[in-house]
């Protein structure tokens, strides 16, 4: 139960961080080096993967199992997509990979314990 809350304060980190990014966008709207068509589609879908992700953590953590394995496919495909934005080259604005960088590195955690064998959960 413990391990789950923990899962639970990760996602809502990517919630937060993924809003942000959200504003950022539109504080910087007219700036289109920092804030290209590409930022726009996948900052605008991180945001809302993000609120989705949350509600399935939510979910799992009251011991819905489906939403365990919604949670689980998610933010392992949210994770591959995020190490793919960061090595493509010159398609998104390096502030935008760092804040990608940190969506991946509060999904990591969540993504390795949703993985971990059941004989391994403690």
């Amino acid at each position: 139960m413990v391990e789950m809350r923990n899962m639970v304060w990760l996602v809502r980190g990517y919630v937060v961080v993924s809003v942000l990014t959200l504003v950022t966008m539109v504080v910087f709207r007219n700036d289109a080096a920092m804030v290209p068509d590409s930022v726009w589609v996948r900052g605008t879908l991180v945001a809302v993967a993000s609120l989705v992700t949350w509600l399935f953590a939510a979910r799992a953590a009251r011991g819905e199992r489906k939403m365990l394995l919604r949670l689980r496919i998610v933010t392992s495909i949210m994770l591959v997509a995020i190490v793919v934005i960061i090595a493509l080259p010159g398609l998104f604005p390096l502030w935008f990979k760092l804040e990608q960088g940190v969506c991946g590195l509060l999904l990591l955690p969540v993504v390795v314990q949703l993985n971990r064998r059941p004989a391994d959960r403690g």
